[in-house]
């Protein structure tokens, strides 16, 4: 039996809301003559615990990686001992997305690959042997976990777990085990999951315990995503549920934000975010969830009593993909300083083996929430490394006519609504950026035969102006004054920068007939938005708003000679909302670049930090812990949706790239900087960092009295400039300088 082409499960009956069926063990012995090194292999449809004598071996959450099996099926490797004689390998098999009715809003339930979890698993000695193989000599049988939903929750019974004792270890007597099943080999290409595993970055302990009703509300003082240990000495029996949530109402946790009020409420309310423990008790129980996570930060517990509810019962193990730290900013303004915490937490907790678009409501791989955010991801983190592996199931994902689901992994959903342009630019914003930020191309190079399919196939949906109306536009715009930007100026702007981009990255893979077509297709399109979306009297884009006009400007619609009146309309408009954002993501991704780059970063500043509603300050001043999906008036009597999104996070690297100044590109084959600081007028200081491959690159300014110190530290070999805004220059009367470390003086032209 071959690895990766036969695999067996525990039953054919899978899980639904109507008939739990629990998780299973999968345990079997292999006895070796002494001592031997070994490699352990474990594809799974599901997500799987690994057990070796006991000792749990799983690399992370939520393993091996959660995909579509009809396109990729993803395996483990671990490099293993077996002792001599008996050893004892096990695992418990959850439903991951390979059976998932708690993603019935998305048809998760009515997805064709729909089934029970199964594997495929071998174990190889050194010299090439197979020692043992995933077949159906495995014994199986019903493990504690009663039943488990990745986006639900899970139920694990404490008095099951003492039935099986040591069945991880050898000579444990299975003998009232069932055999495993063949089961159905999956179609999807099998893959190691070349993935930064999901691991605990810290453990919280709740700031405030309080009763509610029957239960107790555990208050964690901040918004997060991972699960919590339960440890408690209960009765035999005792039924603790808890349920998670991001914000209260009326002293009791709210769940409307994190759930949808849809056909089935009613009966989701009770069951969504619920982890529940049936104790066994004999004596002191621990016990964490293994096949799901929530995004919260206050758990109400039923089941318990008062003398149980104690600062010990309840740790909160946040928990994400492992990221390195890569960048980061700071600044005299404390709000702002606040705003790049929470946008950093946002994008931490969003982020289980892909980005996601909030760790509680969804959990879905939101195609257009990773295109905004992504730039300010690697400029603070390194997730490039789990960025590719989703790539790759993006590109599995296309459609044989070019396009692209709005959500991956997809059962088939996404493709009717949810998608469209600004959400497809995933497909070339993550290759892009971390080709920017990095001088990577092995992202590109994967992605091009998916990049020409995709201008391919936006060729077949213009109007008979060369526009494109075909998905989602400026989502979760604010409503100030002015109403959304026209679909057709956000679709067709977007389809021009996918264009310019994809030919960015084609040419740096020398690919130059492929890179030629892309920038052809670019230049139809802006022809388009010129002839047809853009009044050259009044320099106003159609609309006649901040997204179209800040958009236009950003991605390249207006020659040299026309950007300064065109620039002179998105200032009207801005002041026409009182110097308020007027706009949704797609507007907040740009504009504030721009308005820096024109010279206006203390009106950018003002409107990101200093205003009330809408703003990024609102929600820091109101408490807020991490990014909110949209910005919501704090007299709006329904409350805010998502407290957990990270689509708005660009600000971190607007805080970064303009307020202090680094940029980084390649150039020639080389990683190059750019230090051009915007020396806001509210900050008395501002300093940030970015770890690039070739080192530590650091931009930090203050005031002293009449003029700026710029202390800049650029890592040894990398090429660059320091470049000073109009109005500035350094101390000799130069605006420009060769990138080279040290501190400058500069001043400001009277």
């Amino acid at each position: 039996m071959s690895f990766g082409q036969t695999y067996i499960c525990a039953t054919t009956t899978y899980n639904t809301f109507e008939n739990h069926v629990p998780a299973y063990c999968f345990r079997r012995e292999v006895t070796v003559s002494e001592e031997t090194a070994a490699t352990l292999r474990v594809a799974v449809c599901g997500i799987y615990e690994l057990y070796l004598n006991g000792r749990r071996l799983t690399r992370g959450l939520l393993s091996p990686y959660l995909s579509n099996p009809e396109d990729l099926v993803y395996y483990d490797e671990y490099e293993i001992t077996l002792q001599k004689g008996a050893n004892a390998v096990g695992l418990i098999l959850g439903n991951g997305f390979v059976n998932n009715p708690g993603g019935h809003i998305w048809d998760f339930d009515k997805a064709s690959f729909r089934g029970a979890p199964k594997m495929s698993l071998e174990v190889v000695g050194g010299d090439g042997a197979v020692l043992l193989t995933g077949d159906t000599s495995f014994k199986v049988s019903p493990s504690p976990f009663l039943w488990d939903d990745y986006r639900f929750g899970e139920c694990y019974d404490g008095r099951r777990k003492a039935e099986i004792e040591g069945w991880t270890l050898p000579d444990f007597d299975d003998g009232e085990w069932e055999f495993a099943l063949p089961a159905e080999t999956p179609t999807g290409e099998l893959r190691v999951a070349d993935i930064a595993p999901i691991t605990v970055e810290r453990e919280i302990a709740p700031v405030d315990i309080f009763p509610c009703g029957d239960g107790f509300i555990y208050d964690f003082g901040e918004n997060n995503a991972g699960v919590c240990r339960l440890t408690v000495k209960g009765r035999t029996g005792q039924k603790i549920e808890l349920r998670f949530a991001e914000t209260l109402k009326d002293g009791d946790i709210r769940l409307d934000n994190v759930w949808f009020v849809r056909e089935h409420w009613e009966r989701d309310k009770d069951i969504v975010h619920l982890d529940t423990y049936i104790c066994g008790g004999e004596g002191v129980e621990t016990y964490t969830p293994a096949f799901v996570y929530h995004g919260f930060r206050y758990i109400r517990v039923d089941g318990i009593t008062a003398e149980q509810a104690t600062p010990e019962l309840l740790t909160y193990l946040v928990m994400h993909t492992e990221m390195e730290d890569r960048g980061g900013f700071t600044c005299s303004d404390p709000v702002a300083n606040r705003i790049q915490e929470i946008t950093r937490r946002s994008i931490l907790s969003n982020f289980h083996h892909f980005p996601t678009d909030c760790p509680h409501r969804e959990k879905n791989g939101w195609t257009a929430d990773a295109a905004l955010s992504c730039e300010a991801a690697l400029i603070n983190y390194n997730p490039e490394r789990n960025y590719r592996e989703w790539m790759r199931n993006i590109c599995k994902a296309q459609s044989d006519a070019g396009s692209l689901p709005g959500i991956v992994p997809t059962g088939g959903w996404g493709f009717a609504w949810g998608n469209g342009p600004a959400w497809d630019s995933v497909l070339v914003y993550l290759p892009y950026f971390t080709y920017l930020w990095r001088g990577d191309t092995a992202m590109a190079a994967e992605s091009a035969e998916a990049f020409m399919a995709y201008l391919r196939y936006l060729r077949t949906r213009v109007d008979e102006q060369g526009l494109l109306h075909i998905g989602l536009g400026d989502w979760c715009h604010t409503e100030v004054k002015k109403p959304q930007a026209p679909l057709a100026v956000t679709d067709t702007i977007v389809s021009m920068d996918i264009a310019n981009k994809m030919a960015v990255l084609l040419d740096a893979v020398g690919k130059t007939s492929e890179a030629e077509y892309a920038r052809s297709q670019a230049g139809l399109y802006r022809e388009a938005i010129r002839a047809h979306l853009v009044d050259f009297d009044t320099m106003l884009v159609a609309g006649e708003c901040q997204t179209s006009q800040a958009m236009a400007l950003y991605y390249g619609v207006f020659n040299e000679d026309e950007k300064k009146a065109a620039f002179g309309q998105l200032l009207a408009l801005i002041a026409e909302c009182d110097d308020r954002m007027d706009l949704g993501v797609l507007g907040g991704r740009v504009i504030f670049h721009v308005l820096a780059e024109y010279g206006y970063a203390d009106l950018a500043w003002r409107m990101a930090v200093e205003q009330g509603h809408p703003s990024y300050g609102d929600p820091v001043r109101r408490g807020a812990t991490t990014l909110w999906e949209s910005f919501y008036p704090a007299w709006a009597h329904w409350g805010p949706p998502s407290l957990n999104h990270h689509f708005w996070g660009d600000i971190s690297a607007w805080f970064i790239k303009a307020v202090a100044g680094i940029s980084v590109a390649p150039v020639g084959g080389a990683l190059t900087c750019e230090i051009k600081p915007a020396f806001v007028t509210a900050l008395e200081d501002a300093s940030a960092y970015h770890i690039s491959p070739v080192g530590k690159i650091v931009s930090a300014w203050k005031r002293e009295g009449d003029e700026i110190s710029l202390t800049v530290e650029i890592p040894e070999g990398m090429g660059g400039r320091i470049a000073l805004r109009e109005g500035y220059t350094f101390s000799d009367g130069e605006d420009a300088k060769p990138a080279v470390s040290g501190t400058y003086r500069i001043v400001f032209e009277k």
